[in-house]
């Protein structure tokens, strides 16, 4: 199901409404949906390159938006909802030990490594900080900085390298946004020690 899944949204990249799918995918990822919205937002950048940053933009907005519908459903409809999607998508043990295990500012962070590195989804972390009540606005400008320097990267690399460096995106981009985020919660960590 994933696959036919993956391919479908693949397929939405060729149709002269692929933009307004690009806002469609990048809103839902963020709150229910599997597939990341980069499956699309690549190939329509690759294709019409002039476009990147425009691209980037609708993916960065709907992005957080779909963001802040997670962290409705969490704050809001946790048991009603929120749960049943997690649950779909076989996600409720992991999110119950995120919840159980984190505070307020460590779910600030998963907020960056999920929007640099979609670890964990990005999902499960916006439905998790609505959970734990994060304040709305830091939440959105969060959002902003994570899912916007995610998108407007790699716009910058598809323009400037074209579709040479679409394989380094795929296949290495992870890895190194994985790196970041791992710096990320190290640096975090060490602070939280040194400050005690």
């Amino acid at each position: 199901m994933l696959r036919r899944i993956y391919d479908w949204t693949m397929s939405l990249a060729s149709r002269k409404s692929a933009e307004v799918w690009l806002a469609i995918i990048a809103f839902v990822e963020s709150s229910v949906f599997l597939v990341p919205a980069d499956v699309l937002f690549i190939p329509m950048t690759l294709a019409r390159p002039e476009r990147a940053w425009r691209y980037a933009l609708t993916a960065t907005l709907f992005s957080v938006l779909g963001g802040i519908a997670g962290w409705m459903l969490g704050y809001y409809a946790f048991e009603t909802i929120a749960r049943p999607i997690l649950e779909f998508y076989g996600k409720a043990e992991a999110f119950d030990s995120l919840r159980t295990g984190v505070d307020y500012k460590t779910v600030l962070l998963l907020l960056v490594t999920s929007g640099l590195a979609h670890l964990p989804p990005i999902k499960v972390v916006t439905i998790l900080a609505g959970v734990a009540h994060v304040d709305i606005v830091l939440f959105i400008v969060s959002a902003i900085l994570a899912r916007g320097a995610r998108f407007l990267l790699i716009a910058w690399l598809l323009r400037r390298y074209g579709e040479p460096i679409r394989h380094f995106i795929e296949k290495q981009m992870g890895r190194i946004a994985l790196a970041l985020a791992a710096f990320a919660i190290l640096a975090y960590l060490a602070y939280r020690f040194l400050a005690h």
